[in-house]
């Protein structure tokens, strides 16, 4: 038996590929969701396609908090070891539990799975930034779930080679599964919502611990996108979590006066895909917006002080280190770069992933 936990969208979107592939091949599967983001998750299913039901383990409130994660991680746990029979199968029995990334979920399922005595396979594994506080808590929960895991999916041989001295087996997958996510994604010609500024235009997506949860840093990052908004029109795509501390520290009506910057709602996967896909720039701080954007060969200034991902780095990726002269510089780069095309090659790292996982299918 296969049982694949997830917690949040972006795992969502990276697993949903495997979870076809599985269903493809008709292996015994079960999906858990922890509840750790709950909007648009139904969505997520839908556009994809993913046939199994999902356990949902929390029915509660987002987590988006930081005071929400510790009563939501036991009752999740409880839940999990209360009722780990039907939900994660006959303890000793032979079984594999996939968790993906670096969230509090994937650590969760890491424990879970110990717990029950399941083969604990990690996705996404070997990522390092190698700095304990760029990204936190993420770099932390990484750490943690090697200990855990027995074996290590990793995108590329340097995430391989991360996990040497770790007590696991690494597979090089690939390639993220992210691309073939992407691919679906580029494959649908979703509507968006709302109509893009003229011309050139960027989008904003905010949405990290370290940087919307201290004001110090939240106010720097403003004046930033402020700034790039001087240069050319943007749409600020507001997480929730985003949104909620633009309210808390008085700073969303400083958004919303600025005539340059043009606040969306966070949309479904598909349409995001979409609107990044027009956008001649993108600021961001997201690991997976990153990836997505190293493969479509966007401009894209990661508003980070460090990154465990390699993926274009050095070629349109520019790690801001909330520096203003990296911003200007980036901007001023704009004008002289010549627009990039998509690059997703043919290997499905999807693919390799169930390969690798015939044995508990």
């Amino acid at each position: 038996m296969i049982t694949v936990l997830l917690g949040t969208r972006a795992q969502l979107i990276k697993m949903a590929p495997v979870i076809l592939e599985l269903e493809r091949r008709g292996w015994a599967l079960r999906l858990i969701l922890t509840g750790q983001h709950k909007e648009t998750m139904d969505r997520l299913l839908a556009d994809f396609g993913i046939r199994t039901p999902p356990v949902l383990l929390h029915d509660g409130r987002e987590v988006t908090g930081i005071g929400q994660v510790l009563p939501w991680f036991a009752k999740c746990l409880w839940r999990l070891w209360r009722d780990a029979k039907p939900l994660l199968g006959r303890r000793g029995a032979a079984g594999v539990i996939l968790v993906h990334g670096d969230t509090f979920s994937t650590l969760l399922g890491a424990v879970a799975g110990r717990l029950a005595g399941l083969t604990v396979a990690h996705v996404e594994s070997g990522l390092r930034s190698f700095n304990l506080m760029h990204p936190f808590p993420e770099e932390l929960t990484r750490l943690a779930v090697f200990r855990l895991a027995h074996l290590a999916f990793c995108p590329d041989d340097w995430a391989a080679g991360n996990l040497a001295g770790h007590r696991l087996q690494a597979i090089n997958t690939g390639g993220n599964t992210l691309l073939d996510a992407l691919r679906v994604a580029l494959a649908v010609d979703r509507p968006l919502p709302r109509e893009t500024p003229p011309g050139v235009f960027g989008v904003v997506s905010l949405h990290r611990f370290e940087n919307i949860f201290r004001q110090e840093r939240l106010r720097h990052i403003l004046s930033l996108v402020e700034e790039a908004a001087e240069r050319h029109p943007l749409v600020f795509v507001l997480h929730p979590a985003t949104r909620r501390n633009l309210e808390k520290f008085g700073l969303l009506a400083r958004l919303e006066g600025n005539p340059r910057i043009g606040l969306w709602p966070r949309m479904g996967y598909f349409e995001f895909v979409s609107l990044i896909s027009r956008a001649a720039f993108v600021i961001t701080d997201g690991g997976s917006n990153q990836e997505e954007l190293s493969y479509l060969d966007k401009p894209t200034l990661l508003m980070r002080q460090a990154t465990e991902r390699q993926e274009g780095v050095g070629r349109n990726i520019v790690l801001s280190g909330y520096d203003r002269d990296r911003l200007r510089a980036f901007l001023d780069g704009l004008e002289t770069r010549s627009l990039g095309a998509a690059n997703l090659g043919a290997a499905s790292p999807s693919a390799a992933i169930a390969d690798a996982l015939a044995d508990f299918a």
